[in-house]
């Protein structure tokens, strides 16, 4: 494909027949009963702020990971609780997506929609800083590897808002959708923003936003906890190629299995990871009642879940006591083996060991 060959991305729906075979069809039934299960297992833990910051967090280094952006796990949560530390440029993006995704959230449980300013402006938030949409033509998609031109993305300023406001209305409107699955037509509209290319950088990482959202719009999931970074990190090479053939040869049909698949995994890992978050929980609420009965109380060992690097300033704020009485709490877990502290530029910072490793795997 030459520098500035004419793409080929015509504005939606596709043809009906080509993304709702049997093979899709049966796909997506398993991949919505996954869906499904993880919803309500999401809503046996008592604070949603905890599965809020530890999924988002994970899934904020993921995503970066995709486009080559990488940071750790510590570093992450130190950004985030320590008033006075240097940040790498590497953290400080990823500080950033998760924000992106908390922009995105608010933005739909205001509005209970999303619009194409509100796609610019999670962008924004994200890349920091207000290019937005592309005006300069000369972009193309190149092989990491050879540097061959695998993709030319429209180029025309025009041509790409005509094709948003095409997208946005299929992203919101269920009844355009013709009631084909919902998860179906997540497939067909990442595809369709990945394809539109619409900003200089941060295409990947804002469309992967757009998956959660569009899941909590059709009431899939209620908060941004199923992300597919993970699985695209896996499987970097395939996700390439089926998005590729769609342009090509017009091949939804493995592009939207894989899509499915990648949700179906995802789903049932997820599941997986805040059952242990739970059964972690109530172990170290009966923990605590029995080494430190003197300091228990649910709130205290909740807070330390929803903030898994947790300070005084943080005590001081949930459990409405003075700065002399959360030091004390802190320490005291640290006693009896619960929290370990740090020192973070001037500050103590307290790790709750266990529940650090179960987020690092």
């Amino acid at each position: 494909m030459g520098q500035f060959a004419p793409h080929s991305l015509s504005p939606l729906p596709p043809d009906q027949s080509k993304i709702e075979t049997v093979k899709i069809l049966k796909k997506a039934a398993k991949a919505s009963f996954a869906i499904a299960e993880l919803k309500g297992i999401a809503e046996t833990i008592p604070s949603q702020q905890m599965l809020l910051n530890a999924i988002i967090l994970k899934e904020a280094k993921d995503s970066s990971e995709v486009e080559n952006i990488i940071t750790s796990t510590d570093e992450l949560y130190e950004a985030l609780s320590a008033k006075e530390h240097k940040i790498s440029p590497e953290t400080k993006e990823v500080v950033n997506y998760r924000q992106a995704i908390m922009l995105g959230f608010q933005l739909l449980q205001k509005q209970g929609f999303i619009r194409v300013n509100d796609i610019i402006n999670i962008q924004n938030k994200l890349i920091n800083n207000d290019a937005g949409i592309r005006s300069t033509p000369g972009t193309v998609l190149k092989n990491d590897k050879t540097g061959e031109v695998v993709y030319t993305p429209p180029q025309d300023k025009l041509e790409i808002e005509h094709l948003l406001s095409n997208f946005i209305q299929y992203f919101n409107n269920e009844e355009l959708r013709d009631d084909t699955p919902a998860l179906i037509w997540l497939a067909v509209l990442h595809f369709q923003f990945e394809s539109i290319h619409p900003f200089y950088d941060g295409n990947g990482r804002t469309g992967r936003i757009l998956n959660i959202l569009f899941l909590i719009s059709n009431n899939l999931i209620k908060i941004p906890i199923l992300y597919l970074s993970s699985y695209i990190i896996k499987n970097k090479s395939s996700y390439y190629k089926h998005l590729n053939q769609v342009n090509e040869t017009n091949d939804w049909e493995n592009w939207i299995l894989f899509m499915l698949d990648a949700i179906e995994q995802t789903a049932i890992a997820t599941k997986d990871q805040i059952n242990s978050i739970r059964l972690l929980l109530e172990k170290t609420i009966e923990y605590v009642k029995l080494n430190a009965p003197k300091i228990y109380t649910r709130e205290l060992v909740e807070l330390i879940f929803e903030q898994p690097y947790s300070k005084i300033d943080f005590v001081v704020e949930r459990i409405g006591v003075e700065r002399k009485a959360a030091s004390r709490y802190l320490r005291e877990l640290e006693e009896i083996g619960v929290l370990k502290s740090k020192k973070v530029g001037r500050e103590k910072i307290y790790i709750n060991l266990e529940l650090f490793a179960l987020l690092k795997q």
